[in-house]
């Protein structure tokens, strides 16, 4: 038969909240009683009365990790308990964000009993005049991560021992709230050393009366003030669709919404060539405006949510990254490139009649001739050198000069098409996107011919009065600017 640890909850406040019949174990027993901290008033009480407490605060001073500091009790616990029977008082109630007992009931090498005492959120509650029916969140001060927050709950962070867990909280909260947002500092809450003062966030690791028995209080927030969390962007764009929203969100069609996503792609691009980093927010954001009115048209039909979206592609990420949330190894990019397209493979199932019937109809052209040379290349139709592409550069060009000589304008286009089929083949090769290429010299000449409208603007001429030799020097003069 094993030993046994009896594990006690002293209660969130003085010895006046501590029932009876604990007060009496307490008293009497010929246990040793562990305290996990002595910084507790029932502690301070009792020893007053001649109760004597092995206590683990030397564990807090010796190590910064809490994580640590809980496992190291938790083995010097465990130790005792395997030469006898031994009590273990702990704050508040055993099982309310006690981790060191999470720890304990986790083990096998001793047996635990868990006899209850008062939790402090009652008493909380109270002080605090909160209804935890209209939502709350039980937050643990030392580990917790900003996303898990519900700003529209009531939020209690316990376990702020000092300003360093302060700190931290502060941090995380101010990614989301503006610094003067008023937040509640509770403390001792139900007994009579209980401390309540509402400061503003940014003050929050400045308030110097920081303990075990301290929580933080953050009220919930109006939804107007969250614009920048997700499920706002869900609720608008459902109220633009719904039956009181705008006429023209409500008219639309994932045909009709089409061109908006190319274009405001593109936008975005350019903000990207831009440097504008404004820029790209605001695009970027039109392009997850995109995304949301397909997603909401998808629910409006009863087809698909954006929650259908976001598993789809999180499951996909997963499973194309076996390296990463799996055992495989990918070292390289290439490796990583290597092992998407063998899942890709497996995912499809069974296999196209062609190689080149998974390219999508839409991408533009270009971008269309580059996807087909790379699934080509795939089966080792490729040049490996770029000297033979060259050559067959030369060679189409040499075709056009003769499609033009035979006047055949259906022969010219086609023969224009190989050459720009063989130079994508160049720009692979060089790992060169040639879409992207022939962008920036469109923007590029655009730059330079609008330098050129105004510089021949300034002289009180037109440019239709120029020769082509004028023309050029003003081209020139831009280029020389670049």
């Amino acid at each position: 038969m094993t030993n046994k640890i009896e594990v006690i909850g002293l209660g969130a406040g003085d010895l006046n909240q501590l029932p009876l019949g604990i007060y009496r174990k307490l008293t009497r027993s010929n246990k040793a009683i562990h305290v996990r901290t002595i910084d507790h008033p029932v502690v301070t009480s009792l020893t007053d009365e001649g109760v004597s407490f092995i206590a683990y605060d030397s564990i807090y001073e010796e190590n910064q990790s809490f994580e640590v500091v809980y496992e190291q009790i938790v083995q010097q616990l465990i130790k005792a308990a395997e030469q006898e029977d031994i009590i273990y008082a702990v704050p508040g109630h055993p099982m309310l964000a006690e981790k060191t007992v999470q720890l304990l009931l986790e083990q096998q090498a001793v047996t635990i009993d868990i006899t209850g005492g008062q939790s402090y959120l009652d008493a909380l509650f109270t002080s605090l005049r909160v209804d935890p029916i209209d939502g709350f969140q039980f937050v643990d001060g030392t580990s917790f991560k900003r996303n898990q927050l519900n700003y529209q709950n009531h939020i209690i962070f316990c376990q702020v021992y000092d300003a360093f867990v302060a700190s931290e909280v502060k941090l995380a909260l101010l990614e989301d709230l503006p610094p003067e947002h008023l937040v509640t500092i509770a403390e001792a809450v139900g007994s009579d050393e209980e401390k309540l003062k509402t400061i503003p966030l940014v003050e929050l690791d400045q308030f110097g009366e920081l303990n075990n028995l301290t929580s933080i209080y953050i009220p919930p927030v109006s939804t107007e003030d969250l614009n920048h969390q997700f499920f706002r962007l869900r609720e608008v764009i459902a109220d633009l669709r719904g039956p009181d929203g705008c006429p023209w969100d409500k008219k639309q069609t994932h045909q009709s919404l089409r061109k908006y996503l190319i274009e405001e792609a593109y936008e975005f691009i350019d903000a990207v060539d831009e440097l504008d980093d404004e820029g790209m927010i605001e695009e970027i954001g039109d392009v997850l405006l995109q995304v949301m009115l397909h997603s909401q048209i998808g629910e409006d039909e009863g087809f698909f949510t954006v929650d259908d979206v976001i598993k789809s592609i999180t499951d996909k990420m997963i499973r194309r990254h076996p390296h990463v949330f799996g055992n495989e190894l990918a070292n390289t990019a290439e490796d990583v490139l290597v092992n998407w397209e063998q899942i890709k493979k497996q995912e499809k199932g069974s296999s196209p009649k062609s190689l080149l019937d998974n390219i999508p109809k839409s991408l533009p052209q270009l971008l269309i001739a580059e996807e087909i040379q790379k699934q080509a290349a795939k089966v080792g139709f490729d040049w490996d050198d770029p000297a033979p592409i060259w050559d067959k550069i030369i060679e189409e060009l040499d075709e056009v000069k003769l499609a033009i000589n035979n006047g055949n304008k259906s022969e010219i286009e086609s023969e224009l098409g190989d050459v720009l089929f063989a130079i994508v083949n160049l720009t692979r090769y060089y790992k060169v996107n040639p879409e992207l290429a022939i962008r920036q010299t469109n923007q590029k000449f655009k730059r330079r011919f609008t330098y050129m409208e105004q510089e021949i603007k300034k002289n009180q001429v037109e440019m239709n009065d120029l020769t082509l030799e004028q023309l050029d020097e003003y081209w020139n003069q831009a280029k020389r600017l670049e």
